[in-house]
């Protein structure tokens, strides 16, 4: 697997794989570990922004007895090096899980042992990052006070928790606050201050922050941060991609770029996708009405003062007081910081009338398609502050605006896309894909795109696969807004559906 020259997209340098015992040594002795590399039948490698950890499996064929010589038993250690080349032909893009320049994995079980003839064997090692089985050998039990991100970092670095080496990249938050963490595992206790945090953001009024890892480090941001920068312009795609089915249009020509050139091919099959598929769309407006995707009723119960407050979730009025994947953007020439894209209309859905109003009502005034109930309480730890930190009649608005935005990345756009291999590519990055419309009949890259399917989308999971001569990655991506908005225009229901029609009372039944 180990190449000096790497010739296409999808070409890799594997330079060995290395395994070590709980002695820190191969079966030879050698401190370096045992060379395994001939032996990887295929390497998989997982990380998302769901994932508190790096994980990943490898397929062996073992004719040495490997796993009973060395022994192999779950607690051992992996070293491994993955790089691949853009265009530039430099190693700079690498995976590097060396103890030199990286940190190793872990290995905490095996399975799928099975004799495949008399002198071969194949079974798949499951490997982690060291803070994977850290988390599951300690607990964190103990009263923080201050800002969540500054909580995170203690629980991150202190020796008696977590003990990471690693870089933890984090964005500040805004709310303060005294918690008490119950004895859970520190990836328990990190989720549960991410569930209060709130970005440090005069613009945004987003809530709830992901902790995730990639192989440069772990990340605690907030969904807004992996959207737009922090002057509020929307951040720079790390890759292009789009589904080109061949490079020769429908009259034989190659297909050129936009200043009449060929394009290059290395840089296109980087680009081009080999298939993609829509696991998830944000059509399903029966399950986003009831999760309160759209309209949420939230009553807080203030055990202090023994009152309760009602705080009504509209998605369109939140819409703009956050960033988000194109709303900051539009698309193509239609680029506009002042652009609205929200995944569905305002437009009227049924005869109701907003009340005190003579507009009727969207799929966001109807707040009682979810109700919940939450307690609060002032004075807790002898601070004038609610669940979040922050002023106690904010909890309601905060918890719906939360609940919302969890539901959009859940049950929203979600795109799996298959691709060569660029080990640069981390969950959190963005990137643009261009769905060509179905009338695009050419097939050239300049030819008309979905409207609401193409554009950015942030990589919520990746899997790195290197089988054979190739390395690819199945990402799945998400976006919680569309490309280009839905036009407007119908000023009433009726419009839409015809004019009201007249109730019929009981009277008018002929029961007979």
């Amino acid at each position: 697997m180990s190449k000096k020259n790497l010739e296409y997209a999808g070409d890799y340098d594997l330079q060995y794989v290395h395994i070590s015992n709980h002695k820190g040594q191969g079966k030879t002795q050698s401190l370096r570990g045992e060379n395994i590399t001939q032996m990887v039948i295929e390497l998989n490698i997982y990380e998302g922004i769901y994932n508190s950890s790096i994980t990943g499996s490898m397929v062996i064929a073992d004719t040495t007895n490997l796993i009973g010589n060395l022994p192999i038993q779950g607690t051992e250690r992996l070293f491994f090096k993955l790089s691949n080349k853009l265009v530039n032909g430099s190693f700079a893009n690498t995976l590097d899980f060396t103890e030199k320049g990286g940190h190793p994995l872990h290995i905490y079980k095996i399975t799928d042992r099975e004799q495949l003839n008399d002198s071969t064997q194949s079974y798949v090692i499951h490997f982690a990052s060291r803070e994977f089985v850290r988390n599951l050998r300690t607990k964190v039990s103990e009263s923080f006070t201050g800002r969540m991100d500054q909580m995170v970092n203690k629980i991150f670095a202190r020796p008696e928790y977590l003990d990471s080496k690693k870089k933890l990249y984090f964005q500040k938050t805004r709310n303060s606050d005294t918690i008490v963490v119950p004895n859970v595992t520190p990836f328990d206790a990190i989720k549960l201050l991410g569930k209060r945090a709130l970005p440090d953001s005069l613009r945004s009024k987003g809530a709830g922050y992901l902790f995730f890892e990639t192989p440069r480090g772990f990340h605690f941001r907030s969904w807004e941060s992996l959207c737009i920068a922090k002057n509020g312009k929307p951040r720079e795609v790390k890759q292009k991609f789009r589904y080109v089915q061949q490079r020769m249009d429908r009259f034989g020509h190659e297909v050129l770029d936009e200043s009449g050139k060929p394009l290059d091919k290395i840089v296109e099959d980087y680009r081009n996708v080999e298939s993609y598929e829509f696991k998830n769309n944000f059509h399903d407006v029966a399950a986003n009405t009831a999760l309160g995707t759209y309209g949420h009723r939230v009553i807080t119960h203030n055990l202090y003062n023994k009152s309760y407050r009602e705080d009504d979730y509209h998605y369109h009025d939140s819409f703009q007081e956050t960033g988000h994947v194109d709303n900051n953007g539009g698309y193509g020439k239609e680029a506009s910081y002042t652009t609205s894209n929200p995944m569905i209309v305002e437009t009227p859905v049924d005869y109701d009338l907003v009340e005190g109003d003579t507009r009727q009502k969207g799929v966001s005034d109807f707040a009682e398609s979810r109700v919940s109930l939450q307690a609060t309480s002032q004075f807790v730890h002898n601070e004038e502050t609610g669940a979040f930190g922050v002023d106690v009649v904010q909890d309601g608005v905060i918890e719906g605006e939360r609940v919302s935005l969890t539901n959009q990345l859940h049950s929203g756009t979600r795109l799996q896309m298959v691709i060569k291999g660029q080990a640069w590519l981390q969950a959190g990055d963005l990137i643009q894909f261009d769905v060509q419309s179905v009338e695009n009949r050419d097939d050239r890259p300049t030819g008309p795109l979905d409207p609401q399917l193409s554009g950015r989308y942030v990589i919520s999971h990746i899997r790195h696969r290197v089988s054979g001569e190739y390395y690819k990655q199945v990402i799945e991506c998400i976006k919680d807004s569309v490309a280009r908005p839905y036009g407007t225009g119908v000023k009433s229901y009726a419009e839409i559906a015809g004019a009201e029609k007249s109730p019929v009372s009981p009277s008018d039944i002929d029961y007979t």
